[in-house]
């Protein structure tokens, strides 16, 4: 597994050596674009508006937009230094806290994370420490030029580090129009629905969810390739129009309705004509 950190992180007076390891993958499908008459790939240049010539690498430099059309240059050398001093600084956890009162919307991207050398028996401890006191470590790293805000936690048996945003990265849910002041549904609707709930209740299983859209557009790009016939997917079921939000949930609840009870009928159904025929049988 490839190390894309290498540093060093601490709680207290320990201190652990440690390497990051990306523990996700973007599986996305990466399309590219093409020239419809030739089919050649397009390149997108950097060209400046004003001079009207294509910009070079080394002719590019940074900047900061403080109003509209305003800018503070940066200097690569003063990007280099500050990093510097930032990322030699070791990770420190600052923080322990229960891992219930971070909401899910401030989680960003996760990180395994490995002990360096001679980091294994303070690694243990770590990890150890937080099983058994039920919570995480909060910390700040540098990572891509980025200050992070970041969860230490155990995974599987393994230390995890994830980055979230900071607060005022978090935009303000009172923000997001249309949202009803008050919930204007009746006892029947609530309860209902709960019941809908429940019957579509099961124990998490990540397994059993697949990206049907990546399959799908994997088959086809295979089928072009291959000179195959495309077979066209098979349409779901048409809409049913309900508009009425009790019959939305009774139909919903029918349609999930578990069919255990229904396979029970069919062994009893199967009994009762066998105990028929033997009846008639011995009576013959």
């Amino acid at each position: 597994m490839h190390t894309m950190w290498k540093g060093s992180i601490s709680f207290g007076l320990v201190n652990i050596p440690i390497k990051l390891h990306a523990a996700t993958e973007d599986k996305d499908i990466k399309l590219r674009n093409l020239h419809k008459e030739c089919h050649s790939p397009i390149k997108y240049e950097k060209t400046c508006p004003v001079c009207e010539v294509e910009i070079k690498n080394e002719d590019i430099v940074k900047a900061y937009e403080y109003t509209k059309g305003k800018f503070v240059v940066l200097e690569d050398e003063d990007l280099e230094k500050l990093k510097q001093e930032n990322e030699d600084k070791a990770v420190e956890i600052v923080d322990f806290v229960k891992m219930q009162e971070i909401d899910p919307i401030y989680f960003n991207r996760t990180y395994y994370m490995s002990p360096g050398d001679g980091g294994g028996k303070a690694y243990s401890l770590l990890r150890k420490a937080l099983e058994t006191s039920e919570k995480v470590g909060l910390a700040k790293i540098i990572i891509r030029s980025k200050e992070q805000l970041a969860v230490v936690r155990v995974y599987e048996n393994t230390l995890v580090m994830e980055t979230i945003h900071y607060p005022d990265e978090v935009r303000q849910a009172a923000d997001v129009p249309n949202v009803p002041a008050e919930d204007k549904v009746t006892d029947k609707e609530i309860e209902t629905a709960i019941m809908l709930i429940d019957q579509l209740t099961s124990e998490f299983q990540p397994e059993k969810y697949n990206d049907d859209y990546r399959t799908a557009l994997l088959e086809l790009i295979e089928a072009k390739r291959t000179g195959k016939d495309i077979v066209t997917p098979v349409e779901k079921e048409p809409a049913t129009n309900v508009t009425d939000l009790m019959a939305a949930l009774q139909a919903s609840i029918d349609k999930t309705k578990p069919a255990d009870k229904e396979a029970a009928k069919k062994p009893a159904a199967k009994k009762k004509r066998a105990a028929t025929k033997t009846k008639v049988k011995k009576q013959a």
